[in-house]
């Protein structure tokens, strides 16, 4: 079958693709930005159609000659009109997969109660219930909270566990979820691009377990060798402050902990099995929770995690492109440059630039950069430890602890943008020169785009730190090229 997938490059979706075209489906990816798809192993294999799912004409383009459109996106905003946004592209979306003749549109959404929701799983749900009398047959999956390596929901099971050796919570954590391992949701999503058109209703999914949240932490202590967590219910604990909490001590941001938070504060149970007569349990069963948590612990361990939260956008970064040589005409701009020549071979140099951030570091004064961490979860940013997904090699959109890659060429050239809270937009890049008569050349450069007067007096406050920190980074990655291991600082 011909399958269009939206939300192609975010958690779900960016595993579902490889397992599409498995199992021999063609499939067509609907992104904004093809470049965050350089570097997928599959990337050759799939047609991609650039455009705005607000735009009508690029949805349209998009669809046609499709059988089945997978509905895979979904705002991560915390304030604002998204949940009218949301409804618009969703009716976009509708329209045009009716008028292109598509014969079945998938959609993932959340397993909620009957009542009042909160903002997310009303919305979640409105979407779904467009798309289903969107005159296409429809199949809206309803699914709890996501295990797998990855998933924000279970990061934050991970660190919140992890992290607290006694957790006061919100009352939240006595109600009861039904988590489901994200094997069996991609066994539900696949399943559903070959049902009969017939089929046009909302369903319920999840794992064999009904836990409270509580019994999930202690759940995942066990399989990770930790002791078991007492948990206190504090109803004092508004969904608000919980998010400010979770987001000072994980790696989860409030633009993503805010979303989850409101939505836990409602059971999240199977209300109904039909699709048992849809579409058969994966062979072999559901996936228990436990079994879910050694599963994604082991693909951690191996640096094996396929696609991650820490890859979704972030409400607020800058996202303008910075060409390789911009014309800055015009433009207040601060920059930092330092060049250093090494012995080290390119490629040795290259393996510790493509390596940095995460468990390496950031090879100058660890202090700094953590207090700088800190700092900017405590004003709502991502922080320091977001990580990174795979240790050793980097794609364009991925996440890098406050930083997110914007372009790499690979062996030559890295630039992060920064995402931590700054007034105006900021820049980092590395360059590797090849040096005639052997070794190389280290170019590190800071860029700076100040915003307004606020902007000016950041750059020079922090200017008599970069001595230390900027040249005693490119110092630290040039002798670890030729040593072969990390400097320490």
């Amino acid at each position: 079958m011909r399958v269009l997938v939206t939300g192609a490059t975010g958690y779900i979706g960016g595993r579902l693709v490889p397992r599409l075209l498995e199992a021999g489906h063609d499939v067509r990816l609907f992104v904004r930005d093809p470049e965050r798809l350089r570097d997928v192993p599959w990337g050759d294999e799939v047609e991609v159609a650039t455009g705005d799912l607000q735009r009508a004409s690029d949805v349209r383009a998009a669809a046609q000659g499709i059988d089945v459109l997978y509905y895979l996106v979904h705002s991560m905003a915390s304030s604002g009109d998204f949940e009218e946004t949301e409804k618009r592209i969703a009716r976009t979306v509708a329209t045009e997969a009716k008028a292109a003749g598509v014969s079945r549109i998938v959609y993932l959404g959340g397993l909620h109660p009957d009542g009042p929701l909160s903002r997310h799983l009303r919305s979640r749900k409105e979407v779904g219930n467009i798309l289903l009398a969107s005159g296409v047959p429809t199949i809206a999956l309803q699914a709890g909270v996501v295990i797998g390596s990855g998933s924000a929901s279970f990061e934050m099971i991970r660190h919140l566990t992890e992290v607290l050796p006694y957790m006061p919570a919100p009352k939240w954590v006595r109600n009861f979820i039904q988590p489901i391992a994200v094997r069996d949701v991609l066994h539900y999503l696949i399943e559903s691009a070959t049902l009969p058109t017939s089929v046009n209703r909302a369903f319920d999914i999840g794992g064999p377990d009904v836990l409270r949240y509580g019994q999930m932490m202690n759940g995942y202590a066990v399989e990770a060798g930790l002791k078991q967590r007492p948990i206190a219910s504090l109803p004092v604990l508004t969904p608000y402050l919980a998010s400010q909490w979770v987001n000072l001590v994980t790696p989860i941001p409030r633009a993503l902990a805010v979303p989850i938070i409101s939505s836990l504060q409602y059971d999240a149970v199977m209300r109904e099995h039909d699709i048992d007569a849809v579409i058969p349990p994966p062979p072999g069963g559901l996936t228990g929770y436990r079994l879910a948590v050694r599963y994604a612990l082991a693909k951690m361990r191996e640096g094996e995690v396929e696609t991650s939260w820490r890859n979704a956008a972030v409400q607020g970064a800058p996202s303008d492109l910075l060409p390789s040589d911009p014309d800055w005409s015009g433009h207040t701009v601060y920059t930092d440059l330092r060049e250093l020549d090494t012995p080290a071979p390119p490629e040795a140099l290259w393996e510790v630039v493509e390596g940095i951030g995460g468990d390496n570091g950031w090879y100058s004064l660890p202090v700094a950069w953590a207090a700088r961490g800190w700092l900017d979860k405590l004003v709502g940013g991502v922080g320091l430890r977001r990580g990174r997904r795979d240790p050793h090699r980097l794609a364009p959109g991925d996440a890098l602890d406050f930083w997110r890659v914007e372009q790499i060429d690979r062996g030559r050239f890295l630039r992060l943008r920064a995402e931590m809270k700054v007034p105006g937009r900021a820049w980092l890049e590395f360059t590797i020169l090849p040096r005639s008569g052997g070794g190389s050349t280290l170019r590190q450069r800071a860029i700076f785009f100040p915003s307004g007067l606020g902007g000016r007096l950041y750059w020079f406050a922090i200017a008599p730190f970069h001595d230390v920190i900027f040249a005693g980074m490119a110092s630290s990655m040039a002798k670890t090229a030729v040593s072969g291991r990390p400097v320490r600082r």
